[in-house]
């Protein structure tokens, strides 16, 4: 008679081709693992949305900023050369204001032939350099007159203008590009009252004439 081997128990009846550790899954298993990655890939991926919709609204704010200071010291670049420009003129015409009276001697001086010699040579070189800077002299007989840079010293009528003409330059004007330093002084003329009216009557007999006389009733 067989007798029964002391020290072992009997194991539960499992089925072929399976473990007992096959009967339940363990939560590091491959399985569980695949049971809980959909749900945990959603929230990061959701985090990662978050997070790059951050950076661009800081990277929209910070190139927002930057164009800002851009425009800004553009035109703080533009204000200043045009200050700049502006102290530069001012400072010319300043220079070139003091020199009109010495301008005037020599113009003075060449008019009655005193310009000869040493005095003519650095006479010239002084209006050289002027014009070189910018200094223009205006101002000739003939020309209508303009309050706007011509001032007015003496006044008279004469037959054979037909607007107020400068007809004498006592003094030349002076300008710097299209900025006036001093006004040409000059003497004017006018039409002689009434002289229009003789022309105008002139004009008809003249017409007149031309067409045989007038109409006869």
């Amino acid at each position: 008679m067989t007798e029964e081997t002391p020290g072992f128990d009997e194991k539960p009846d499992v089925p072929s081709g399976a473990t007992p550790d096959d009967a339940e899954p363990k939560a590091d298993s491959p399985a569980a693992a695949e049971g809980a990655a959909p749900a945990g890939d959603a929230n990061q991926t959701a985090g990662l949305v978050a997070q790059l919709d951050q950076v661009r609204t800081a990277l929209g704010e910070r190139t927002a900023d930057l164009q800002r200071l851009q425009a800004e010291y553009q035109n703080y670049r533009r204000r200043v050369e045009r200050d700049r420009i502006a102290v530069k003129e001012i400072a010319i015409a300043n220079l070139l204001t003091e020199l009109l009276p010495v301008l005037d001697d020599i113009g003075r001086a060449r008019e009655h032939g005193e310009l000869v010699g040493g005095f003519k040579s650095v006479a010239e070189s002084l209006e050289t350099v002027a014009a070189k800077m910018g200094l223009q002299q205006f101002g000739k007989e003939g020309e209508p007159f303009d309050p706007t840079i011509h001032e007015a010293l003496m006044h008279s009528y004469a037959p054979d203008v037909t607007e107020t003409t400068c007809v004498a330059i006592l003094q030349p004007g002076y300008r710097i590009g299209e900025r006036t330093i001093r006004p040409a002084r000059v003497a004017v003329a006018e039409p002689q009252p009434g002289a229009q009216t003789v022309k105008a009557e002139d004009a008809e007999t003249a017409d007149d004439k031309e067409s045989g006389g007038p109409d006869e009733g």
